[in-house]
């Protein structure tokens, strides 16, 4: 008899975690619990296309950028300041020092170079600078990295088209130019060390970004992102960027270079 009794108690406690369990498996598929979601989508890689054609070669790369150019006709920048460089006559001496130069990155149209000729220098006492003066506000941010401000100057040419320059001081106090680029600008912007431009796309109702960053081994910027942007509702007859408001943009990046 006392060995009956042992079997049904070890009986009852064995079945009784079992018994416990019962209502938190019955409470999964309630409010809050665990739900299905549904049947995982078999992965798929990237399939080669006739793998057995011999491709194209494909040359170097050609960097794209304007390499880099001290500017002659500017005093020494002290401490490599470069917000005491007055941008007018920072422009009007490379203007001097290439004369009737309409293309690459000294290229100006004869209008806008008679136009900067004339604009009055910032430390000119008693003079102010004309409205129709084509060398805009100038801005500063640290692009390369060492500390120090490069100096960001635009010049408005004809058509919506700008050429956007970008300037440092070495130890010695020479000032280099270190990008210059001539686009049909929709914007510019500034993000990190990177100077963004936007310009109209060849295929309608998109936007190319582009991202120039500070390259070490060549000590200059080069266009190193690109992307295009999507415009979305953008009304007949408009070109890409026109009559759209800085958030209506969506992106659908296309990298161009890693």
């Amino acid at each position: 008899m006392n060995r009956l009794r042992f079997r049904v108690r070890a009986g009852v406690r064995t079945t009784l975690p079992l018994l416990a369990l019962v209502p938190l498996l019955a409470g999964c598929g309630d409010t809050g619990g665990l739900v299905s979601a549904g049947t995982t989508p078999t992965a798929s890689g990237p399939v080669h296309l006739w793998p057995d054609r011999r491709g194209a070669s494909v040359p170097p790369a050609d960097p794209g950028g304007a390499p880099p150019e001290y500017v002659k006709g500017i005093p020494a920048v002290h401490d490599q300041d470069v917000h005491a460089v007055d941008p007018v006559a920072l422009v009007q001496a490379e203007l001097q020092a290439h004369p009737n130069t309409v293309s690459g990155a000294d290229g100006m149209p004869p209008r806008t170079a008679a136009a900067i000729t004339a604009c009055a220098k910032h430390g000119d006492e008693g003079d102010e600078e004309p409205e129709s003066c084509p060398v805009l506000k100038p801005y500063y941010r640290d692009l390369t990295g060492n500390g120090k401000d490069e100096l960001i100057v635009g010049i408005e040419f004809p058509d919506k088209m700008m050429s956007v320059r970008v300037y440092t001081a070495d130890p010695d106090g020479r000032l280099n130019r270190i990008m210059a680029t001539t686009e049909t600008v929709i914007s510019v912007e500034l993000a990190g060390g990177d100077v963004i431009l936007r310009v109209p796309s060849g295929n309608r109702g998109y936007e190319l970004i582009t991202a120039w960053s500070w390259d070490e081994k060549q000590l200059t910027m080069l266009p190193t992102r690109e992307q295009i942007v999507r415009v979305p509702g953008n009304p007949q007859g408009q070109g890409p960027g026109q009559g759209q408001g800085p958030g209506s943009r969506e992106p659908a990046p296309v990298p161009v270079r890693p």
